[in-house]
């Protein structure tokens, strides 16, 4: 796991930032990221990004049955999430979705509960409601839609893999999420991800985007060369920085 100061860090820079990252540092193919795969709905977007480990679970609303012994089921359900180091992510797969979503599982009581168990947010492919009070509580929703009511929500199945907008989520992932969506850092590509995210963003504003912004009073062949120049040196610089953490020879 990375410090808390890492996580601290990697907060700073918005999601499309990590994958850049990610990019930079890891051996696989960029079509082999983790993220999600449909339109995600950022419902708090000033509160910036969010990042954590997964803790996630499946729920039917629908189905009145899960409702049998729902307090003997939230209570093994708190003792779950309460057991896994934070900072975490709620990852929550509504079975009901997308199609006949009916109720929600976040609401103003539930994200204040997962707040109290060390939960910075939670990303759902169902609903949320009580959306001005889960913001008072400083809980970070993506979701797909707003409802009004919960009909049986009860917890069906925790610390299992999940499904949410099409990007399968394992217990205990570090996902990275703002408003353009999220993104999963496995294991293996952490030990320089926070490094990669300051190389890269850095090394953007000294070649591309700096050529960009000072084109002023040149001529157009002028700005195609330096163009060509910064996206050469931007690529050069990659390839130096992935020598450096020997991902290149």
């Amino acid at each position: 796991m990375l410090s808390y100061a890492d996580l601290l860090a990697l907060k700073r820079w918005n999601t499309p930032t990590i994958y850049n990252a990610w990019e930079a540092c890891t051996t696989k193919d960029r079509l082999e990221v983790r993220s999600n795969r449909d339109e995600t709905h950022d419902f708090m977007p000033q509160m910036g990004s969010m990042i954590g480990y997964a803790v996630t679970l499946t729920f039917e609303p629908s189905r009145k049955e899960h409702f049998k012994d729902s307090q003997a089921t939230w209570n093994k359900y708190r003792e779950y999430v309460a057991s896994i180091p934070g900072p975490k992510i709620v990852v929550l797969q509504d079975l009901d979705s997308p199609d006949h979503i009916i109720g929600s599982f976040w609401g103003e009581v539930c994200s204040n509960m997962h707040k109290a168990l060390g939960c910075v947010g939670t990303i759902t492919d169902g609903a949320i409601r009580d959306l001005d009070e889960m913001t008072n509580a400083g809980f970070k929703a993506i979701a797909r839609r707003l409802c009004v009511g919960h009909a049986y929500s009860v917890p069906v199945e925790w610390n299992v893999p999940v499904k949410a907008f099409g990007c399968t989520i394992n217990p205990g992932d570090l996902i990275h999420a703002d408003k353009h969506g999220f993104i999963v850092i496995p294991p293996e590509d952490q030990e320089h991800i926070v490094e990669a995210a300051s190389y890269m963003d850095r090394n953007e504003c000294d070649t591309t985007i700096g050529a960009a912004r000072q084109c002023a009073g040149k001529s157009m062949d002028e700005v195609i060369a330096a163009l060509k120049k910064a996206n050469e040196e931007f690529a050069a610089n990659t390839k130096a920085f992935r020598k450096k953490i020997g991902l290149e020879n």
